[in-house]
């Protein structure tokens, strides 16, 4: 897969960055190299290699999933910066 002038320019646009004309040539070049380092990758033989979420093996924290009561309402709101009978007040957005 190749990238052209216009692709470029169409990927300037949804990514909000201003493309110069004088920089087209250059991106178009970094761009299909980053495609060709990827075909390259595609090639590569992963049939049997475990997904990993690190790369250093380990394993994943996990707590107990118990339901608890809560019932701490009053710590909950102690920082909110205006709050009423333990709930969050916000100012009106929507006349």
């Amino acid at each position: 897969m190749a990238v052209d002038a216009e692709t470029v320019r169409r990927i300037g646009k949804l990514a909000r960055i201003r493309v110069e004309e004088d920089e087209v040539a250059g991106y178009q070049s970094e761009l299909n190299a980053i495609l060709g380092f990827v075909e390259q990758l595609n090639e590569v033989d992963v049939s049997g290699v475990e997904p990993m979420t690190s790369v250093t093996p380990m394993q994943l924290r996990q707590r107990e999933d118990k339901v608890t009561s809560g019932g701490h309402p009053d710590l909950i709101v102690v920082n909110a910066p205006l709050s009423e009978d333990n709930f969050f007040m916000v100012p009106k957005v929507v006349e």
